[in-house]
């Protein structure tokens, strides 16, 4: 198991991409805290990784509350003895659908203060417990968009390119603790509920349908397919295990190739 008796807390467990990496934890061995505003969507993926022989535990936590976080992460290093691995994958919201210079500043603007916000939270108050024992992994989200411009996808690449940088100044501040940081980067997983959304609204404003567009993003893709759930989930397990030790400063790239580094 790559996790085995790893302490795990996953920020937007309740979501399609959370509670996929909250299950790939879970089965690697972690015992995972899954943290997140509906306790119902985060007590359904515990539900899950309990029936699988996994264990987890739930809480409801609003990222954006400095103290809430606090708050949660010295009751989870009580409990646990330990907080290994944290993992923001809290979703951004809805900024994608409108050209730029059609649209209003605050829906441009507030996913990308409320993404630095949260990973500034959630990030440093995972370090200051992981440095108390020389060791520790924080790990983010971005799309290939955070390296590649789109057209009409708003502040969300601008957002990811915000979390890479941020990512990577931390991990040189945090590096000689034993911590390290990377970010994982995908192409946006077609099996995924939000991405399908953000998929039928970009193929009926090009006029052709939701399957003709995703067949034509997977073309530009190397292996000219998308990334699926499982797969990004055991990319984000392979990243916090010790078999990446040497990793750190660096963004994954899980885009099947549509980003080539």
């Amino acid at each position: 198991m790559l996790l085995k008796n790893k302490n795990a807390v996953i920020y937007g467990a309740g979501g399609a991409i959370g509670g996929a990496v909250a299950r790939a934890f879970a089965r690697e061995g972690a015992k995972v805290f899954l943290a997140g505003r509906s306790l119902s969507s985060l007590e359904a993926v515990a539900k899950d990784i309990s029936h699988a022989g996994g264990v987890a535990e739930v809480a409801q936590v609003d990222a954006l509350d400095e103290r809430a976080v606090e708050n949660y992460l010295k009751e989870v290093a009580r409990k646990a003895g330990s907080i290994d691995v944290s993992f923001n994958v809290i979703g951004l919201g809805d900024t994608q659908g409108a050209p730029l210079v059609e649209m209003e500043h605050e829906r441009f603007a507030l996913p990308i203060v409320n993404a630095m916000a949260t990973h500034f939270l959630t990030a440093t108050a995972a370090a200051r417990h992981m440095r108390k024992n020389g060791s520790g992994v924080i790990l983010a989200l971005t799309a290939q968009a955070a390296r590649s411009p789109y057209p009409n996808v708003g502040g969300f690449g601008v957002a990811g390119a915000a979390i890479e940088g941020f990512c990577r100044q931390l991990a040189a501040e945090v590096g000689p603790q034993g911590i390290r940081v990377i970010c994982l980067r995908s192409a946006g997983s077609p099996d995924t509920p939000g991405v399908d959304e953000v998929f039928h609204r970009h193929a009926k404003d090009a006029g052709i349908s939701r399957e003709a567009f995703e067949a034509g993003i997977a073309e530009k893709t190397l292996l000219k397919r998308l990334p699926k759930l499982a797969e990004v989930a055991n990319v984000a397990a392979l990243m916090a295990s010790d078999y990446a030790s040497a990793v750190t400063g660096a963004v994954a790239n899980v885009t099947c190739g549509e980003i080539v580094d």
